[in-house]
């Protein structure tokens, strides 16, 4: 029933895989604060799952970021070293908060050489007014003014010429101002979406993801 619920929130609908999509093999997506595995792509993975795209979404701990960011992004290289080697090439996909770690992970720790493409989703590449309500090392660091923040800034060029892409609502209360995921090194995607939650699950969002890629055996 509360799928059902949430589905009809987000006015979504199954994406056909049927549909003409512009090569992905591998995705890594990585999830927000409070989230898991189960908890946040859902209908992304199924999406990109059901055209033979090998997803991995690890469950990142503590999900709440108490610890701070950069242990998370240990933890997210840790996964993708013992789901897909050493070399293995794959397309990096986050959400809100999970979006800053893979910048860590990207830029920090050697992930940016073996990413294909990077999507952030609702991410607040230059911080959150709502993180000054939230305990812990990761929400001082989502902070706009940041150290984390500033150096991730400083640290871009590291990034290489990945693809970047990053999704936003002008409706997101979480992530405040919503002007925060404007990244000028990304291409800016704007998507109408009433809860920062529900942005994952868009379809309008899904669509245009999807059609970034081909896939195998296309």
């Amino acid at each position: 029933m509360f799928r059902s619920l949430f589905a009809l929130l987000a006015g979504i609908t199954t994406v056909s895989a049927a549909e003409p999509a512009p090569r992905m093999t591998r995705a890594v997506l990585v999830h927000g604060i409070w989230q898991g595995e189960g908890r946040c792509f859902g209908f992304l993975r199924h999406d990109l799952e059901s055209r033979g795209v090998e997803c991995l979404v690890p469950s990142l701990k503590p999900a709440d970021g108490r610890d701070g960011l950069e242990p998370m992004a240990k933890q997210l290289d840790t996964e993708i070293r013992k789901a897909f080697g050493p070399d293995e090439s794959f397309v990096l996909i986050a959400f809100s908060m999970g979006g800053l770690v893979s910048r860590h992970y990207l830029q920090d720790l050697g992930g940016a050489g073996r990413c294909e493409s990077f999507i952030t989703i609702s991410t607040p590449h230059h911080g959150t007014e709502m993180a000054k309500f939230h305990y812990g090392r990761g929400a001082a660091e989502m902070r706009p003014g940041s150290v984390f923040l500033r150096d991730l800034q400083l640290g871009q060029s590291r990034l290489g010429d990945i693809p970047l892409v990053s999704y936003r609502t002008p409706m997101d209360a979480v992530i405040v101002p919503s002007e925060s995921s404007v990244w000028d090194r990304a291409e800016n995607v704007e998507i109408p979406c009433p809860l920062h939650p529900l942005m994952t699950a868009s379809l309008k969002l899904r669509k245009d993801v999807l059609r970034r890629f081909s896939y195998p055996g296309r």
